[in-house]
């Protein structure tokens, strides 16, 4: 027979692994324990009724017996109602117990059959009774079964005690066993219980993590979007003074040689010089206008525009261009796609003007947290550490490119040598679009 497994423990801890146990274990325990012993002591009645006559009952055997079972159910039946009110080991509980044990202690000696009710006290130690009398209880139950699997109680002669304490022996070693596996068992319940609240709240912590992390990443997107407008306003405004208001100045120094001139060929000459100036600072206009957003992207994804970008320069400076693409596309935040697309307009601008390429190759690169642009050419290069300093107007080099990439939380790298030509490496997070 086999202790309680589902009352309250016998030793630190088990007290956190009760509700588990109790869960597991059902609702079926609980019938057992309210309906059990009423099943056990009506099998065990009429087990001894009808080996009665076989163990020779005498009449006031069979009274006594009567009398007893009658009692038994009494007590249940006060139990039944008193357990709804005191769950738990408690001073009732010790005295159901006690007396539950006194009555299957009395039934089997006068019939060892009595023995299925007298098995109760296995199953309810650990409930009822104070840790400190589990142990007693379990003993007290084990003398009962122990002279009921001898032949009843008392022993007759030395072989019935010898037998007797045999069983003995063998049903506290049962009990010893049983209660270490039970001990086991309510110990990995409670480590279980443990590791699923601390995964419970390693849940909550990586849910808020999670939460912070897109609130920052939102806060990152306007800040960079701020940001992004007040650089485009400081670059027009330069372009402005470097192109359009010389060009201006220009017209009007030409007009005002054409006001004081007398001849009319040299009239005509400076009316023509400023009819050019204008053109060319409308021209200037336009393109700064058009830059001011990244049309190429208003009806195409980042690889379409990069790969029009890439064709339409090479067709432009006559240098063979490839583009490619690795990973899988995704649809970007518009302000990394922004961002890529101005490196590599920069970055091809640069390598227009100063390179002397024979072949450029741009790659782009879909990681699965970020994602990389990068524009390779076999030209003259040169040596990344004599670049003069950023310019105090924040120009549109390498120094543009680089601040560009930083306001989304990215990197340029540059790797060139004299000869050899040049690397432009772009790493930016990938943050998707929102839908």
């Amino acid at each position: 027979m086999t202790p309680d497994l589902t009352g309250p423990a016998a030793r630190p801890g088990r007290e956190a692994a009760a509700p588990l146990v109790g869960a597991r274990l059902g609702v079926g325990w609980a019938a057992f324990h309210r309906w059990g012993p009423y099943a056990l002591l009506a099998i065990s009645t009429l087990a001894a009724g009808a080996t009665a006559s076989a163990l020779h009952m005498t009449r006031y055997e069979l009274v006594a017996a009567a009398a007893l079972t009658a009692a038994g159910t009494a007590l249940q039946l006060w139990w039944g109602h008193a357990a709804r009110t005191r769950p738990g080991p408690s001073t009732a509980g010790t005295c159901y117990y006690t007396l539950r044990w006194a009555l299957a202690f009395a039934l089997t000696w006068l019939n060892p059959f009595y023995a299925f009710y007298a098995v109760t006290g296995y199953f309810g130690a650990e409930r009822l009774l104070p840790r400190r009398l589990v142990r007693v209880g379990l003993l007290a139950s084990a003398v009962t079964m122990s002279g009921s699997q001898s032949g009843g109680l008392p022993p007759h002669g030395p072989m019935g005690w010898v037998v007797f304490g045999a069983l003995f022996g063998v049903n506290v070693t049962l009990l010893i066993v049983f209660t270490h596996l039970a001990t086991l068992e309510e110990e990995r319940a409670v480590e279980q219980t443990e590791t699923i609240s601390e995964l419970e709240r390693t849940n909550v912590r990586l849910q808020q993590a999670l939460d912070e992390n897109a609130a920052l990443h939102a806060q990152l997107l306007v800040q960079a979007r701020e940001a992004g407008v007040a650089d485009e306003r400081r670059r027009l405004a330069a372009e402005i003074h470097d192109t359009i208001a010389q060009g201006l100045a220009g017209i009007i120094t030409q007009l005002q040689v054409v006001s004081v001139t007398r001849t009319p060929d040299t009239a005509r000459e400076h009316l023509a010089r400023a009819q050019e100036l204008a053109r060319h600072s409308l021209g200037e206009a336009r393109r700064s206008v058009q830059n001011l957003s990244p049309v190429a992207l208003a009806d195409a994804s980042l690889p379409e525009a990069l790969k029009e970008l890439v064709a339409a320069w090479s067709a432009t400076a006559g240098v063979r261009a490839e583009f490619t693409v690795t990973g899988t596309v995704e649809p970007l935040h518009d302000e990394v796609e922004a961002t890529l697309l101005r490196i590599a307009q920069e970055a091809l601008a640069n390598t227009a003007r100063h390179a002397g390429a024979s072949r450029v190759g741009v790659t782009l690169s879909y990681m699965d947290d970020e994602m990389t642009l990068d524009v390779r050419d076999d030209g003259r290069g040169f040596d990344p550490l004599a670049l003069p300093p950023r310019s105090a107007e924040g120009g549109f080099g390498l120094g543009g490119m680089r601040a560009r990439a930083e306001r989304i939380v990215g990197t340029v790298a540059v790797e060139s040598e004299p000869g050899h030509g040049t690397a432009v490496s772009a790493r930016v997070p990938l943050v998707r679009h929102e839908l």
